[in-house]
């Protein structure tokens, strides 16, 4: 059975940290592209960080130079440090996985990756 369950969000203050972390069973973690999408009430999905199963990484724009995203396949996990925290970064943030192209994993709002959990809140209060 797969499961992909994330953790760490919360509620900070502008400008704060925050680490997600999210932990994958039942599959191969090494030959997973991996990423994190957040989607926030009446928006669409949107696409943050990914890393390929080789260890590339790619960032959007909007979170270039705050959000580092990470993975230790001695754990089956992957992370996403969080910095200088906005309130616009107030959302539901989602764990993907996905086995066919690391790309995938930025376009969410047009193509559901293959496997996600069910998310982790983060709250960024002004």
């Amino acid at each position: 059975q797969v499961q992909v369950v994330e953790s760490g969000g919360g509620s900070v203050q502008a400008g704060g940290s925050l680490r997600l972390s999210c932990t994958v069973s039942g599959l191969t973690f090494n030959a997973l592209n991996m990423g994190w999408f957040r989607q926030a009430p009446g928006k669409e999905r949107e696409g943050l960080s990914c890393v390929s199963w080789s260890g590339n990484t790619y960032n959007l724009a909007s979170v270039k130079g705050r959000f580092t995203i990470s993975r230790d396949s001695t754990k089956n996990t992957l992370y996403l440090d969080m910095n200088s925290l906005k309130p616009e970064d107030t959302a539901m943030y989602h764990c993907a996985a996905d086995r066919r192209a690391v790309y995938i994993l930025v376009v969410v709002a047009a193509v559901l990756p293959q496997y996600w959990g069910q998310g982790t809140q983060v709250t960024v209060s002004s």
